[in-house]
């Protein structure tokens, strides 16, 4: 009998909390707080014991039986999808509102209308069954109860909502809005293949919608991607002569950048002297120590290094922060973990696009190997009406609105063309959703220059693709290109049937007219740890210091292009092993040698091409910059150390 009572004095207590908790909701929507069995001993007296209609008393009192209930099911802050309810079940949301409690058979009957509908995404379980199923159901709102925001705020937003208004429309808004801050205001639209019925795909989509990609043009990508040109010129010399002005101010008398320090970064003042630490043999040192597995002298290095090094300081200071992120997470063993989630965290279209156009407008790499490479498919296809270019290493196909506005001006009318764009599949649902609104976005620019224009996507591993896919009409001009991707090809130290080899033979059995080649020049492909790790050291320390004493530190651009871009590299360089390292760069005459092998013939750049490319460069960029020739390859690099090469081909 004892503990008969102290149960009931927990119930009476539990009930007199969700009274307390129900009445402001009431009150908020206008309704009557409804009779309850509490202090009238004869309800409580009917009920007890007795298995349903214990639950249909204690189910009028919860919460969740109101509005209350309903806001968990639908409100959008919730739902990982949102839920499309007709508009018939949201006036019945509201009935059921708004109905009677004072009995019991009405109130079942009223829940089961609603949650017995085909929208409704709760389980309510059978009311015949025993009380510890019921009391499992009540605990199970409480739960969820707590995840609601305090306060009224809730109520209210959903009271302003019409009944008629479907959920779906809301997020609807949401996404729109999202897209709309992208590029400044251009607007996306949903992808066309998306299935309403397969859940995984809906997931996708709704995943995807915040880094929807931009479509159509607007007003910032043509002065982003047409920058040989008009506005986009203008705006393009624009932002390379306030580089060259911040330059000139930060530098000192003698010529040299204030941060410039020949890799030695900033120590602390003892003594009335500066010490001076090199990071880079510290760097060296801690490299040694991993290898050796030496944790104790490998974690004291790293704690130096972490001391000097900030991804906000100067380049050497962010390039050691770099490095000792990969050291660190070689040490943890967990680099492939890292660098898939990297490879998995996307960055919009438009934050690539400007992080692009600094990085045109600081250094010449990649808009001369664009200038030359176009000029190059323009003159070789001069006679030929009907053109299609393979793209392996597509990306997001910033070469090619330059070159679609080029052969518009055609004298005669511009030529048909075909792209074929061919990338590494994305991780997660839509593997091709990057290379196909990169379609997308070439086919706006093609219609606003008039020029006929077919597009095809493959997403799939390049050693893999098959001839037939690439649906290749031998009454075209075909031109293969491959600009700074093949270092991400695996090669016979990984895999016996070289993916490399097999990705040049696919190419000579394309049988291409022309085939134009684009390397990132690195020895760092070595299988010996420390060797690998000195060469991709001085490899990416050219590049900090090149940004360093070009770019100012606070431009963000810079910061993704370090973050995003070089430092995601060397992290896959240092910390993944096997075929998890796909940053496997040769020199360019490893690359000769294995495309001649491949049966091909190197062929000259046009000379004057050449002359004019190197004339930019000499003139419009910094003096450390070095472009030059040696046996048909087209060299750029800074200070010395040749970091891009240029080649074009043809099938022996």
């Amino acid at each position: 009998m004892e503990e008969d009572m102290e149960d009931k004095t927990c119930m009476l207590q539990e009930s007199l909390d969700l009274q307390a908790a129900e009445k402001p909701f009431y009150e908020v929507l206008g309704e009557k707080y409804p009779p309850s069995p509490i202090g009238n001993p004869s309800l409580i007296n009917q009920n007890d014991g007795v298995g349903d209609n214990n639950f249909s008393g204690n189910y009028g009192n919860c919460p969740g039986t109101n509005g209350y209930l309903n806001s968990i099911f639908t409100d959008n802050f919730l739902l990982p999808n949102s839920v499309d309810f007709p508009p018939e079940s949201v006036q019945g949301n509201n009935s059921i509102s708004q109905s009677s409690y004072s009995t019991s058979n009405s109130a079942i009957s009223s829940v089961e209308g609603h949650l017995d509908s085909p929208d409704s995404i709760l389980q309510v379980p059978d009311l015949s069954s025993e009380s510890q199923s019921i009391w499992q159901f009540q605990k199970g709102v409480e739960e969820a109860s707590k995840f609601l925001p305090s306060g009224n705020g809730l109520f209210a937003n959903l009271l302003s909502i019409q009944p008629k208004v479907e959920m779906d429309q809301l997020s609807v808004k949401v996404e729109k809005d999202e897209r709309e801050c992208v590029l400044g205001g251009s607007k996306g639209r949903k992808h066309p293949h998306r299935e309403e019925g397969d859940v995984e795909e809906n997931r996708s989509s709704k995943q995807a919608a915040i880094y929807s990609e931009p479509t159509l043009r607007s007003n910032m990508t043509d002065i982003f991607l047409l920058h040989s040109a008009g506005d986009g010129k203008e705006h393009y010399v624009a932002r390379r002569e306030a580089l060259q002005n911040k330059t000139n101010k930060t530098a000192l008398p003698n010529g040299q950048s204030k941060a410039s320090n020949r890799g030695k970064g900033r120590g602390k003042k003892q003594s009335g002297k500066k010490e001076v630490i090199d990071l880079r043999t510290l760097l060296v040192l801690c490299a040694q120590a991993v290898a050796a597995d030496d944790y104790r002298n490998a974690h004291e290095l790293l704690k130096q290094i972490r001391q000097h090094s900030s991804p906000f300081g100067d380049g050497n200071q962010r390039l050691a922060h770099i490095f000792a992120d990969g050291l660190e997470a070689r040490l943890a063993g967990t680099g492939s973990q890292i660098y898939k989630g990297l490879v998995s965290k996307r960055t919009t279209a438009a934050d690539v696009l400007k992080a692009y156009h600094l990085y045109l407008a600081a250094c010449p790499f990649r808009k001369i190997s664009n200038f030359t490479s176009n000029v190059t498919i323009r003159t070789a296809s001069a006679n030929s009406m009907r053109v299609h270019v393979i793209d392996f290493g597509i990306l997001y196909g910033f070469q090619w609105p330059t070159f679609i506005q080029r052969l518009s001006w055609r004298t005669g009318g511009p030529p048909k063309l075909r792209i074929t764009g061919i990338d590494f599949p994305q991780p997660g649902f839509r593997p091709a959703e990057r290379i196909i609104e990169t379609g997308r976005r070439l086919a706006a620019y093609a219609d606003s220059f008039k020029v006929p224009f077919e597009y095809n996507a493959i997403a799939k591993k390049w050693e893999t693709i098959k001839l037939e896919e690439l649906k290749i009409d031998r009454d075209e001009f075909l031109v293969v290109t491959c600009l700074y991707r093949g270092k991400n090809l695996l090669d016979e130290s990984v895999v016996v049937d070289s993916p490399r080899n097999n990705f040049l033979s696919l190419i000579r059995k394309i049988n291409p007219n022309i085939f134009i080649h684009g390397i990132m020049n690195g020895a760092f492909n070595a299988p010996f740890f420390v060797t690998r790790f000195r060469e991709a050291l001085f490899h990416y320390s050219s590049l900090f210091d090149m940004l360093e004493s070009i770019v100012p530190r606070e431009e963000w651009e810079r910061m993704l292009i370090e973050k995003e871009i070089f430092g995601r590299e060397a992290l896959n360089v240092i910390a993944c092993e096997g075929c998890e390292r796909v940053e496997r760069p040769e020199t360019y005459k490893q690359w000769q040698a294995r495309i001649i092998r491949a049966g091909f013939l190197q062929q000259p750049l046009d000379r004057e091409t050449v002359k004019l490319a190197m004339e930019k460069v000499r003139t419009g960029y910094h003096k450390d910059f070095v472009i030059d020739e040696d046996r048909p390859w087209l060299l750029q690099g800074w200070k010395g150390r040749i970091i891009y090469a240029l080649s074009c081909w043809r099938p022996a």
